[in-house]
């Protein structure tokens, strides 16, 4: 048995402080991460910037509860939804105003959208644009892929399969029997 296989086995043990701090400070926290994202336009911070604090508060989640007790919560179908609402925002503001005659993310040809409902100077145009993509997009995206990388990187390898040079899901038997 090696070291890695030791550590596997260790079981999670709980820890009631930590567990109480989490749930008081994760709801700050996510706060907080909204809050730059908000807030990204006009201050420091934005959508990854807010993406990545959101996503530290799944980490401490998994960290306080047990990684596989917080996969089960959050399941990769939520993970999965929230990115690609995330890339369709980003990716449909940018192909909207390219079909109005502008540029990639040329906001203030948003205008003739817009106007049947309010009716924004050029420069307003171009700051709620950019704030639908940061808040509506990359935040989305960055705190989605975060999390799920950090599923991912938490579901590790088999120790077995690295040490025969093969990935986890290789189901393939390239190991040669020694005649006696």
């Amino acid at each position: 048995m090696t070291d890695l296989d030791e550590v596997r086995q260790q079981p999670y043990t709980e820890s009631q402080v930590i567990m109480s701090t989490v749930r008081v400070v994760a709801l700050f926290v996510f706060t907080y991460g909204l809050f730059v994202t908000f807030h990204g336009a006009g201050s420091p911070g934005g959508g990854f910037q807010g993406g990545a604090i959101m996503a530290a508060v799944v980490y401490m989640i998994a960290f306080a509860f047990g990684i596989e007790a917080t996969r089960r919560w959050l399941e990769n179908a939520v993970i999965v939804g929230l990115a690609a609402v995330g890339v369709v925002i980003f990716g449909g503001v940018g192909v909207l105003t390219i079909a109005l005659g502008g540029n990639f993310l040329d906001y203030p040809m948003l205008a003739p959208v817009l106007d049947p409902f309010v009716v924004l100077p050029p420069n307003e145009l171009t700051k709620w644009g950019m704030e639908t993509v940061e808040i509506g997009g990359i935040a989305l995206i960055v705190a989605s892929v975060l999390v799920g990388l950090f599923f991912a990187l938490a579901a590790g390898f088999s120790a077995v399969a690295l040490d025969a040079g093969r990935l986890p899901d290789d189901e393939t038997d390239d190991t040669e029997e020694v005649p006696e």
